[in-house]
């Protein structure tokens, strides 16, 4: 090829060469470029007829006016210097229609008689198909490589022979103990640690030979903060492959297991230790410093531990015919008995914070109490095997915390307000000066201090409830009517468009401060974990004597076993792709307690990946 560019190759001789040659080859003469010859794969790639032959290129292909190849030519032509040109951008007309096409091509001089160049020969070769294929391919490979990026588990592409790191996600480099220095090292050299132990020659395998390899639990000694520790994973090595189906990198994807599987271990030796005998296991329990219990199907007790009388001070005799209802606190016993009686339904474990009696003191201290339930061959219960942890210290860190918390809320909102008049006095000053664009800073403050000051608003709530403090002014008021002023309001700043459905449905009796409150919370959920909608639909109707309030999303949704969590305090939802929300975790807790303390039931009804309703009760007023 390179001596066909060098050549100094006359018209007459090129003519011949092109009718015979199974390549697209054309010549065009002179300063204007007039297409000489032109054989037929040239005339197809063109998308032309033969009729464009004694045409000046600029008329035959009037569509490459204002595209770079005229001046190439006329490059060529001038100085005599061949072009080389690959995968390079086309539009041409073709088949009635404006088509991008990629060429390599050549252009070289073509001399007269007296070697003056007095034309241009054009070699030319379409690869569209090829450069389409690898876009798609780099498109494809980015997609992968961010999705590998982003994955939960463990991900890493070793390339090449050498095991070099292209690419590792944060939980890979986690897993290492490294930091991402170490991307675009030799495997090897990154982790020294792997010398003698079997993964870089299962790697090379994998290189060779082309097979998937996976392992399960498998052991692996990595230096992680400084010290060589003993892990556990599920791992695959996935050979990857180019076009032309030769291998060129290794994916690994890992999932740590080690807390599974030391778990089962302890298990295994506890279930061995256990099946000694009765007294080991008793012995096991007393050594414990939780209350160790076992009770029958209906929560009567059949066994507990001396840590049961020292924490309640109560003797065998007199514990044994009671159930749990003789010494916890009465305000307490319902959400026991209720959880008792879900857990029982459901045959699934239960844990319940409570308050329980200590005769010696006089007082009332808090447990954590769980359970679990020991289930037959046909799935019955045939006995709960629990544990009761004291946690009164904790409660009362607890309780100082939320003393803390309101104390420090309390003494940031004088500032904040401070900062907020600051902030809308300097935007107008700005604005007056003509400074839009530092007016503009200004407002953005202003709009995070509100966001800022609605985050203290509910750290204060928060600590009002706990505390029991949280104050409602009751009154009636049209509920249908405060649903209205909501929504209009949520509308003036949401792209969503807010569906309201809501009937006249009479008033109630509560906080309509604090109902609001309520609603604005549900709504403003609604629309942040809908990213991908574009409504969200509101209803009000009456149900027996009370007035439901619903709000619909079609968002990221969650499980059903997630449901009942979403009102515990600090709780907070995460997405199916690991995208997390902003928030404290409190706005569901606080709307709640305002709905319980208003004698009324919320609830969620949710479909992963379709979308949740939020739903409360109120009693109706009869005003």
């Amino acid at each position: 090829m390179d001596e066909f560019i060098n050549a100094k190759i006359s018209p007459d001789s090129l003519i011949t060469l092109f009718s015979q040659a199974p390549v697209a080859l054309s010549l065009l003469m002179g300063e204007n470029f007039v297409i000489e010859s032109a054989n037929q794969h040239i005339l197809q790639l063109w998308g032309k007829s033969s009729s464009v032959i004694g045409m000046p290129l600029i008329d035959g292909l009037p569509e490459i006016r204002d595209q770079e190849f005229l001046s190439i030519l006329k490059e060529v032509y001038t100085t005599g210097v061949p072009f080389r040109g690959n995968k390079v951008l086309c539009y041409l007309e073709r088949h009635s229609r404006m088509e991008a096409c990629y060429f390599d091509f050549i252009y070289s001089p073509v001399y007269d008689d007296k070697g003056k160049v007095n034309g241009v020969s054009v070699v030319a070769t379409e690869v569209t198909s090829q450069v389409l294929s690898e876009m798609k391919l780099a498109e494809s490979e980015l997609r992968f490589k961010e999705l590998l990026l982003n994955a939960d588990f463990s991900t890493a592409i070793y390339r090449g022979e050498d095991l070099v790191i292209e690419l590792a996600n944060d939980r890979m480099i986690e897993t290492w103990g490294k930091d991402k220095s170490v991307i675009g090292m030799p495997l090897e050299k990154a982790l020294p640690e792997l010398e003698g132990q079997p993964f870089i020659q299962l790697l090379q395998n994998v290189y060779k030979d082309g097979k998937t390899y996976a392992a399960t639990e498998d052991r692996v000694d990595l230096v992680v903060d400084g010290k060589l520790q003993t892990f556990y994973y599920n791992f695959t090595y996935k050979p990857m492959r180019n076009l032309s189906g030769e291998i060129y990198a290794i994916l690994n994807m890992a999932v740590d297991v080690t807390d599974m599987v030391e778990s089962k271990e302890r298990m295994r030796k506890n279930a061995e230790e256990l099946s000694l005998s009765e007294a080991k296991y008793k012995n096991l329990s007393e050594a414990m410093p939780q209350i160790v219990w076992t009770a029958s199907p209906e929560g009567e007790f059949t066994y507990f531990n001396e840590r049961m009388e020292e924490y309640l001070g109560l003797n065998q005799h007199e514990l044994q015919p009671r159930d749990v209802s003789s010494f916890i606190h009465p305000d307490d016993l319902p959400k026991i008995l209720s959880v008792w009686r879900k857990a029982s339904q459901h045959k699934t474990d239960f844990e319940v914070e409570h308050r329980a009696f200590d005769k010696k003191t006089g007082d009332y201290f808090w447990l954590l109490s769980r359970g679990v339930p020991d289930l037959g061959l046909n799935g019955e219960i045939l006995q709960w095997v629990g544990s009761s942890t004291d946690i009164n210290e904790f409660k009362i860190l607890q309780k100082q915390k939320d003393t803390f918390l309101a104390i420090a809320s309390h003494e940031l909102k004088t500032p904040l307000t401070s900062m907020k008049i600051y902030a809308q006095v300097l935007e107008k000053a700005l604005k007056k000066s003509g400074d839009e664009k530092n007016a503009a800073f200004a407002r953005k403050m202003d709009e995070q201090i509100v966001k800022l000051t609605a985050l203290i608003g509910d750290l204060l709530d928060v600590t009002k409830i706990n505390s029991g403090k949280l104050g409602l002014n009751l009154s009636h008021f049209d509920f249908k009517n405060l649903v209205d002023e909501i929504v209009e309001e949520q509308q003036l700043s949401s792209r969503h468009k807010i569906l309201n459905y809501s009937k006249p449905v009479g008033t109630v009796f509560a906080d309509r401060s604090r109902i609001g409150q309520v609603i604005t919370n549900l709504i403003g959920n609604a629309i942040k974990y809908s990213p991908e909608a574009d409504e969200i639909i509101i209803e009000t109707e009456i149900r027996d004597n009370d007035i439901q309030f619903s709000v619909k999303d079609f968002g990221i949704g969650m499980p059903s076993d997630k449901a009942d969590k979403v009102f515990e305090q600090y709780y907070r939802v995460s997405g199916e792709e690991q995208h997390t929300f902003p928030g404290l975790g409190l706005g569901l807790y606080i709307a709640s307690q305002i709905v319980e303390r208003s004698s009324g039931k919320i609830w969620v009804n949710s479909v992963l990946g379709k979308g949740s309703t939020f739903c409360f009760l109120l009693p109706k007023s009869d005003a």
